[in-house]
């Protein structure tokens, strides 16, 4: 199994994504190296991935769209995430395989 690449924060937990803009169905997973891959449906244009992003995160998390920030890595598919009120096992049952 490979180890989830996650951190846990003093309010929640902080992971790198790879994006995937365009995919044919979002999905959160599986695991590409030291990242999880992000597929989100929308282009890369105006922020809509970026915001494709939060909204599937906060959906396979159950937590609010305003929990799930995006830290680092606004203009490229490589990012950083943060969640609040979330810890890392639900993180690791979310991510499909």
């Amino acid at each position: 199994m490979t180890a989830l690449p996650a951190q846990a924060t003093a309010d929640g937990i902080r992971f790198d994504v790879l994006v995937q803009p365009r995919a044919s169905r979002p999905r959160l997973g599986p695991i590409h190296g030291d990242r999880i891959k992000v597929a989100v449906t929308a282009p890369p244009v105006d922020g809509e991935a970026n915001a494709a992003v939060i909204e599937l995160v906060a959906r396979a998390l159950g937590v609010a769209r305003g929990a799930v920030e995006i830290t680092a890595g606004h203009t490229s598919r490589r990012k950083t995430v943060a969640v609040r009120g979330v810890d890392v096992e639900r993180l690791r049952a979310a991510v499909q395989t």
